[in-house]
């Protein structure tokens, strides 16, 4: 009976030691699989490395390009039922970034972002070069926006002549039902952009600019943007 009952016991260490082994040694590219973060658009063009310390090689979020940053499960978040995965590139330069994916029970999101993210023309022709993150977090339960928060700033790919968007728009995160806004608003208060993103990756994005400046208007107008009362509006719907 005692042979039997050590018997047993060593099985079972043995298996949690496998089950340990295999964790320990997991691959990234196994691990971002089983999370399921393609569901929120993550993409990569190769994986390298183990859960805890690998690196992803031109990381997409949709069609938001990341670059090549390091990657590694975060231990204690796994206590909460939750598999972040840290991701940063820190080399001084202006296109850094850090922060973390996310996944737990029903939700799915980004978490502490910080940094540069470049969007070339994915919201063309509305004239949004990238969006600088400052400690952004949110996440959707389900299809529905479930929290968000930090602040944002867009950079503009271009001018218009008659507007003086240097310093970009900004404003803050935040839930509007099923999708996530993003409320951005230049220094004088004028010009306006009205970001909502869902959980399928579609998006709406409307730009406003009040002016009663018909010079400015017809400029605006070249662009695409259509007058509404004394504003010119320009909308763009997509998927990222």
């Amino acid at each position: 009976m005692m042979g039997l009952l050590l018997s047993r016991r060593m099985r079972i260490i043995l298996i949690l030691l496998l089950l340990f082994g295999l964790l320990l040694f997991l691959p990234m590219r196994v691990a971002l699989g089983l999370a399921g973060l393609e569901r929120i658009g993550v993409a990569a063009r190769e994986v390298r490395g183990t859960v805890w310390s690998g690196r992803i090689d031109q990381l997409m979020l949709g069609n938001m390009p990341l670059g090549s940053v390091r990657a590694g499960l975060s231990p204690i978040s796994l206590l909460m039922g939750r598999a972040r995965f840290d991701v940063a590139r820190t080399k001084g330069l202006p296109d850094d970034v850090k922060g973390a994916l996310t996944v737990g029970f029903g939700r799915i999101g980004v978490d502490d972002v910080t940094g540069a993210v470049p969007l070339g023309r994915t919201f063309a022709p509305l004239p949004v070069g990238g969006l600088m993150l400052e400690d952004v977090s949110a996440y959707y339960s389900g299809d529905t926006c479930g929290h968000a928060e930090g602040r944002v700033r867009a950079r503009m790919a271009g001018q218009f002549p008659g507007l003086n968007l240097t310093q970009g728009l900004s404003g803050t995160v935040a839930c509007d039902g099923d999708a996530l806004l993003l409320p951005l608003v230049s220094q004088s208060g004028l010009e306006k952009i009205t970001l909502r993103i869902w959980r399928s990756g579609r998006y709406v994005a409307e730009m406003r600019v009040e002016t009663a400046d018909p010079a400015l208007a017809a400029v605006l107008g070249q662009a695409g943007f259509a007058g509404v009362g004394n504003a010119q509006f320009l909308k763009v719907e997509g998927t990222l």
